[in-house]
């Protein structure tokens, strides 16, 4: 058999292991050849191939990014992207598919294993926020990187006496916001799954600067205020039809100054939490994923995704996969209410 590996959306730590672990097996256990396909879904869109074997995977587990590269392109906003699809893989000999990505990729993947493509799927995100499994790859990385740079902003934030804001990713879910904050000891943190009063923000920073602590604000891209609109950086959308945000970090700071008098500065992270080299938590986990993921393509499991649940890795349905958005359950975000202030 021959199969067909790529990667799509954002990049994210543990990705190369990922692909490590499927190649590696792969080839050791049922003697499979493999290819691997350039950025994404325009890699099979454009028979655009790399050579994928044990040689060119070897070293790539500690690397960040992926060996493959990546993008956000959407075959089902090309006319005949399906077919053009189905054509290539029909001359590249190429079985099956082992589709790594978020939301937006393994939704194509779910279109294609309608239409007769073999598929299984790989969560990644690092906003953790795929159903039908408890954690994704590259979100405990992100994690890790946004509450480091909290701890370093505790001491400027002291020293400045200032407000000092921290904004990290998460258009809709805010696992980020919430694990972080919580791990760095932030003092208001702010989701998407809870809109935020303005006022009741300004009140918890006063108090933080009446007990003579400065307090740090972590706050998710995609967090709206009551009676107001997620910011935007432009009106211009993605081929999955996302928004590009930018700015609330910047407009909180805006508005705690000149309600409370105190000066007021953000840290956007961006980029920063997607980079670089995967924990080893992020490396484990991807690495099981890689090697669930060829043992479903063996056992026929097509229009399957692998996923964790408890300690096990499991295979669930795409469509459930993708069904619906994990967002922060509103008794987690009370928990993390209680340090606020």
């Amino acid at each position: 058999m021959r199969v067909g590996v790529l990667t799509g959306g954002g990049d994210c730590p543990g990705l190369n292991a990922v692909i490590r672990a499927v190649v590696r097996k792969g080839v050791a256990d049922y003697g499979y050849d493999f290819v691997g396909f350039r950025d994404g879904w325009r890699g099979p869109l454009e028979a655009d191939t790399q050579t994928l074997d044990v040689q060119a995977v070897r070293g790539i587990l500690p690397r960040g990014g992926t060996i493959l590269g990546s993008s956000r392109t959407n075959p089902m906003k090309i006319d005949g992207g399906v077919d053009r699809i189905r054509e290539n893989l029909a001359k590249l000999e190429v079985d099956a598919l082992v589709a790594i990505g978020g939301e937006d990729t393994l939704g194509v993947a779910t279109r294609l294993y309608e239409h007769g493509v073999q598929v299984v799927g790989v969560p990644k995100t690092i906003d953790n926020d795929l159903g039908a499994t408890d954690y994704t790859f590259g979100f405990d990385t992100a994690v890790n990187i946004a509450t480091e740079a909290i701890d370093r902003l505790h001491t400027t934030a002291e020293s400045h006496r200032r407000v000092l804001i921290v904004e990290v990713m998460g258009r809709h879910a805010g696992w980020i916001a919430i694990h972080s904050g919580m791990a760095g000891g932030a003092n208001v943190i702010l989701i998407p799954e809870q809109q935020f009063d303005i006022e009741q923000v300004c009140g918890w920073v006063e108090s933080r600067f009446r007990t003579n602590y400065a307090p740090i604000v972590v706050v998710a891209e995609g967090a709206v205020p009551k009676e107001g609109q997620m910011v935007t950086k432009d009106a211009t959308l993605d081929a999955f039809g996302h928004v590009k945000l930018s700015g609330i970090g910047d407009w909180l700071a805006s508005e705690i100054e000149r309600r409370t008098g105190h000066e007021a500065r953000t840290t956007v992270l961006g980029h920063v939490q997607r980079g670089g080299t995967p924990t080893a938590f992020d490396r484990w986990l991807a690495t099981r994923f890689g090697f669930h993921a060829i043992d479903a393509v063996h056992e026929g499991e097509w229009g399957k995704m692998v996923a964790l649940r408890g300690t096990d890795i499991v295979t669930v349905d795409l469509r459930d996969a993708t069904r619906e958005l994990k967002t922060v359950p509103p008794a987690l975000y009370d928990e993390a209410k209680t340090l606020f202030g």
